[in-house]
């Protein structure tokens, strides 16, 4: 409490809920990309909080999956629109995005798999801003011949992203692969020569 009475809006017990609640998020999304049917009790237990705690901040398994792709989502269309007002070509757009996006692929792959689950028609809703400026990344790629056109863009965008998840899966397991095998092969997938998409990633790892 503050000197004139006043309790401050930002109380101990709220940021104690608030980091409670990203602790609980940051282990649901480790743990479900390592299997997608975990239960809450066993979450609740990896963030050392009881199944209450996490069904206070999340009353159903659906709140939680909802939470993380908004999470997801948030992020992902954070970096693309950042990315397609800086007027890079097509090409070097999606590579940087690929970049940008390496270090939280793998966990986020997860949403993939709960995609084609019982969850798919909830979280195909939630992703359509990110699926909407991946598909036209792609189709301004297309545009100016820099991409494939055998696929309609949002197919062929899902395609290439697609792979780098399934990269990062790869990569978590064993790490011999990292974001410069994901970027090339997905430019690949877009069309894009070798050459150019090795000269895309430079010296990226």
């Amino acid at each position: 409490m503050c000197n004139n009475g006043v309790v401050p809006t930002e109380s101990s017990r709220v940021r104690s809920m608030n980091e409670t609640r990203d602790r609980i998020l940051d282990v649901a999304l480790d743990m479900l990309g390592e299997n997608p049917d975990v239960g809450m009790g066993d979450i609740a237990s990896a963030a050392g909080v009881v199944r209450r705690t996490v069904y206070g901040h999340f009353p159903s398994r659906l709140d939680l999956v909802r939470t993380l792709t908004e999470r997801a989502v948030t992020e992902m269309t954070a970096v693309l629109t950042e990315i397609n007002a800086s007027g890079a070509g097509a090409d070097a757009a999606w590579a940087e995005f690929v970049a940008r996006l390496w270090p939280v692929a793998h966990r986020y792959r997860v949403l993939l798999a709960l995609r084609r689950g019982e969850y798919g028609e909830a979280i195909h809703g939630l992703l359509g801003p990110a699926d909407e400026l991946l598909a036209d990344l792609v189709k301004q790629g297309q545009d100016s011949d820099v991409f494939a056109q055998h696929l309609p863009a949002g197919i062929l965008s899902q395609v290439a992203y697609g792979v780098v998840f399934a990269i990062a899966d790869s990569d978590l397991s064993n790490g011999t692969l990292g974001a410069r095998a994901a970027t090339i092969t997905s430019l690949l997938m877009l069309g894009v020569p070798e050459t150019r998409a090795i000269a895309l990633v430079g010296d990226q790892p």
